[in-house]
């Protein structure tokens, strides 16, 4: 169902990533510490896509949010009941090269395990995925919400999290996975598993709802109808809090931004989620005020910033390394099927020493950058400043050329993910290093 107030296409989407205005963040504050064991475990399931259709076979990891506490160190051990190997992914964690798919830890065979340590340095929201090596596999992987929560305190009454999942359904209840053609089938969306996702809260409550783009190849724009919408942080870091435009937000494939919203209004008010694909709007759930007496007399005051991670306040670019890095063309770039870790790296870099990135996008589509292991800025156009807000992910249109600079704070071998925005498009991956 189109909605004349969300008029977006594929291209503003896209646009829109980059237009974001935040402000610098605040210095580092104490963690908490502790050790904590984990068990995950990759196996078949099945999810209802379609009323009164077959239900449609997945693979998971499970269900419900991972959810710890900044300053926790992981004991992970990871089993592989697929028929499969399977790569076990921790989208936005940086710094934990022993953990880092492919160039530490080679894919888990299926009925096979595996077992690591992984430091939560950053509060924030993040991703739990296993599908690195699912191209064109029986079913699609499942990703999974990963929350670190800060040590200090945030004042509000519900902490939600929102994974917003792309299907293309054939008529036998069948996905079609990314990476192959998705001919003859059906465009679903779901959050959190549900074909519409609905949640109510008291009048005057506040909510922290955390949009994550689960889909593995498009960038998807959310937007809350008639309500203020405050983002407070994107791709895991904390933001200096603003108002989204028009309520909309913009998300990459795999970037998760948080936001604050008030749920105001008489017992049965109803705001609802619209999400568009860059070619329509659909609805996908609603926020309710409930009939419950109101939470407090009035509406919080304006939040301040998250708390705040421990990223560098400046980065020196005249002394930084520079490469430039070809996106679309290059026959570097493998499928993670193919990646063999005694390839020659696409850079290295020395232990605090900054980076800047310049990738032009050569493909006639858009393309989705990652970058593992660290976060980075959006450089201005003149080199002459960065976009005031941290990212790991960036969607390049076609032609255009984009400078990212990073600090190059963890010793390690990571990966670079460079994937079209076309659903039978393979992901591509190489490496680097920071030495």
């Amino acid at each position: 169902m189109a909605s004349p107030q969300f008029p977006l296409d594929r291209r503003q989407l896209v646009t829109a990533l980059g237009t974001a205005a935040l402000c610098p963040l605040l210095p580092a504050i104490g963690v908490a510490q502790g050790r904590t064991a984990v068990a995950l475990q990759t196996r078949t399931d099945r999810i209802s896509l379609r009323p009164g259709g077959p239900e449609t076979p997945v693979w998971t990891l499970g269900n419900g949010d991972l959810r710890f506490k900044r300053g926790e160190v992981l004991d992970v051990t990871f089993n592989n009941a697929l028929p499969v190997p399977a790569a076990l992914d921790f989208r936005g964690l940086d710094g934990v090269p022993a953990a880092e798919p492919l160039t530490s830890r080679a894919p888990v065979q299926a009925g096979a395990k595996d077992t690591f340590q992984l430091p939560l340095r950053h509060a924030g929201t993040f991703l739990c995925d296993a599908g690195l090596l699912g191209d064109g596999s029986a079913s699609p992987a499942r990703p999974r919400a990963l929350i670190v929560d800060s040590t200090s305190p945030v004042a509000v009454d519900r902490d939600q999290a929102l994974v917003i999942e792309e299907w293309r359904l054939r008529q036998d209840g069948i996905v079609t996975p990314a990476g192959t053609d998705p001919k003859d089938t059906t465009l679903i969306h779901t959050v959190n598993g549900q074909t519409s996702f609905d949640i109510s809260a008291p009048s005057n409550a506040r909510l922290r709802l955390r949009f994550i783009n689960g889909s593995p190849r498009n960038v998807l724009a959310v937007k809350l109808e008639n309500l203020e919408v405050r983002v407070m942080g994107i791709d895991g870091q904390p933001a200096e809090p603003f108002a989204a435009r028009n309520g909309a937000l913009v998300l990459a494939p795999g970037s998760r931004t948080d936001v604050f919203v008030d749920a105001v209004g008489p017992a049965g008010t109803s705001f609802p989620i619209l999400l568009h694909d860059g070619k329509q709007a659909r609805p996908v759930g609603k926020l309710t005020v409930s009939a419950e007496p109101p939470i407090r007399s009035a509406p919080f005051p304006p939040a301040p910033p998250l708390p705040a991670n421990d990223l560098p306040a400046q980065i020196d670019l005249k002394n930084a390394q520079r490469v430039d890095l070809a996106l679309g063309t290059s026959s570097d770039w493998v499928r993670p099927a193919d990646f063999k870790p005694t390839a020659a790296p696409a850079f290295q870099a020395k232990t605090g020493r900054p980076v800047v990135l310049t990738m032009t996008n050569r493909a006639a589509t858009t393309t989705v950058f990652h970058l593992h292991g660290h976060h980075f800025r959006l450089l201005d156009r003149l080199d002459d400043g960065w976009k005031p807000f941290w990212l790991d992910t960036l969607a390049i249109e076609p032609g255009q050329t984009q400078r990212i600079a990073f600090l190059a704070e963890y010793p390690g071998r990571y990966l670079l993910e460079a994937t079209a925005a076309d659903w039978a498009a393979p992901r591509l991956i190489r490496w680097y290093s920071v030495q």
